[in-house]
């Protein structure tokens, strides 16, 4: 009996913890690394780089959102739409937490370290980018480009890790992410605007207000769909299956801004984070269908 409930502790504190760093947020950028691995190695590279591109990947994305939770702790707390997350009712210890995130990052700088020296060298910028991108909002509406940058770092660097150098390629795939990114985290700030306003808290939404704030977000996802072509047009390996692709992905972006108006942010979770993941798996699906055919 006594082993069972140790068990069942050990399951809840992993929900929990799955909770805490949005696990299921894992697919917003896993998409774009794992199409730029095998773009660049033509196929799947052995198993070692792939191995070790997860790795990174997993530690990366999973300190970051740990050590966001901590960071962002106090203004959760006065945010009457994030007051229930785990941190403000101390349902997790913040020690606790900033030892995840320090073993998070030691695993991504141990995958960087085991794939090639370019990876480990530039992961120091990565970490930077890691933490520093929870501060933004603090000083600057540009925090969701920053975002954006930091989550870029995955599909440039599995490139990297497969060949040591960049192109066209992983560049206009790294475009596409940041601006995918933003555009929909500008959404999601929107329901934010009263409360960031009110706080000095920056944002796009809160410098140029929730009807610009959408227009600016439809822009950004716009040139994400050239980025996508562009990358299309440089990749041998794609054609007609991945065009289709980027064809439902507009759709997808079409839905997601009939959703979502300045006098209407009921659906704003959905149109941000629901559609995007659909457009993420999309992504992934028709890029690798495409890449192996």
């Amino acid at each position: 009996m006594g082993l069972i409930k140790i068990i069942q502790k050990v399951v809840d504190k992993l929900k929990q913890y799955g909770k805490l760093v949005m696990f299921s947020h894992t697919i917003f950028s896993l998409s774009f690394a794992v199409v730029a691995m095998v773009l660049a190695s033509k196929g799947i590279p052995d198993f070692k780089t792939v191995f070790f591109i997860l790795v990174c990947f997993m530690g990366a994305r999973t300190g970051a959102n740990a050590i966001n939770r901590v960071i962002d702790a106090e203004i959760d707390a006065r945010n009457p739409r994030t007051k229930s997350r785990q941190l403000p009712k101390g349902e997790i210890n913040k020690k606790e937490v900033i030892l995840l995130t320090s073993f998070c990052f030691l695993v991504m700088l141990y995958g960087a370290y085991r794939l090639n020296f370019i990876c480990l060298l530039l992961s120091p910028i990565a970490l930077i980018l890691l933490i520093g991108y929870s501060y933004c909002k603090r000083f600057t509406f540009l925090c969701h480009f920053v975002l954006g940058v930091t989550c870029a770092c995955a599909p440039v660097g599995a490139w990297l890790a497969v060949t040591g150098s960049l192109t066209w390629v992983p560049l206009f795939l790294g475009a596409a992410n940041t601006l995918w990114v933003a555009g929909f985290d500008i959404i999601y700030g929107c329901q934010d605007y009263e409360f960031d306003k009110a706080n000095n808290l920056h944002s796009v939404p809160v410098k140029f207000g929730v009807k610009y704030a959408l227009w600016i977000s439809a822009f950004l996802h716009t040139v994400t769909l050239f980025c996508l072509i562009a990358i299309g047009i440089l990749s041998p390996d794609l054609s007609v299956i991945y065009y289709t692709g980027i064809a439902v992905i507009a759709a997808l972006f079409l839905a997601e801004y009939r959703m979502v108006s300045p006098d209407n942010l009921v659906n704003v979770n959905i149109a941000s984070y629901s559609v995007n993941q659909i457009v993420s798996i999309v992504f992934l699906l028709f890029g690798l269908t495409d890449a192996f055919l």
